[in-house]
């Protein structure tokens, strides 16, 4: 959805979005918010260190857009409610929500993960319970507590960054380009967002908020690696979309590029 759409559903020309981007001040997230603010949206970065996330956002409204920053550590419930407070002070209600923040523990970073190899069974337990912590638990928790300001918006628009190593369809065929990427942690805490998308998208699909997942490639970030495919500046282009979309726009999707990909 352009933001003109909003001034329709708001019959207010002078409305703006309002976005809270987690995980916002640097890499996908970055990046989302830079395409976002580029489309009128304001944007809110949240962030665990707040010195970082106001100088991002200091930048940002130099270039002159709207942005700011707020201090929000998915995995550190605590600070949940004190961001939903401090956003309904400051704003009222949320527009969009943007679930950007994860983790990958299994190596260094995506691109140092070595294809074929496959440690399921090795696991050890403290690996898979924090990434579940931040990429599931917090991304459900922090979701449930902003929910109230979401459903004060014209048009609600909340946006699981997902990725394609979540799929089971595509996991379990030898033939797709994933078969040998397992990366259990990681990759089941995407699938379980995945099930929270889907869950969530059907209890609210009678209201005006969607709910989607987006992979959004596999991107040059502190996370992918230098050996991803995708420069960074493409990274945001799926979660914006999504976060935009139109009063006829899919709900309960799992898409990259405006394209779906099978659960």
């Amino acid at each position: 959805m352009r933001v003109k759409a909003y001034h329709r559903l708001m019959n207010q020309p002078t409305f703006t979005p309002l976005a809270l981007i987690t995980g916002g001040n640097r890499g996908l997230g970055l990046q989302t918010a830079r395409e976002l603010v580029k489309q009128g949206v304001q944007v809110i970065l949240g962030c665990r260190d707040l010195d970082k996330g106001n100088a991002v956002a200091r930048e940002l409204r130099e270039q002159g857009h709207q942005a700011e920053a707020l201090r929000l550590d998915v995995a550190d419930f605590r600070t949940h409610r004190e961001a939903c407070d401090e956003l309904e002070k400051r704003h009222g209600r949320l527009d969009i929500l943007v679930n950007n923040a994860g983790i990958w523990k299994e190596s260094t970073t995506a691109s140092s993960h070595q294809p074929g190899v496959n440690r399921t069974s090795t696991l050890p337990m403290e690996i898979l319970r924090e990434t579940f912590e931040t990429n599931f638990f917090g991304t459900v928790a922090l979701t449930q507590t902003l929910l109230p300001l979401l459903r004060k918006s014209p048009a609600g628009r909340i946006v699981n960054v997902s990725s394609i190593m979540g799929s089971l369809t595509l996991h379990s065929d030898p033939t797709s380009s994933i078969y040998e990427h397992k990366v259990f942690a990681y990759d089941a805490s995407k699938t379980a967002l995945n099930a929270f998308t889907i869950h969530l998208a059907h209890e609210l699909r009678d209201t005006g908020i969607k709910v989607n997942s987006a992979h959004p490639g596999w991107v040059k970030t502190e996370m992918g690696g230098e050996g991803a495919t995708l420069d960074v500046s493409e990274g945001g282009k799926t979660s914006a979309w999504l976060a935009m979309l139109p009063a006829d726009g899919p709900t309960g999707g799992y898409f990259h590029l405006g394209q779906p990909l099978p659960w």
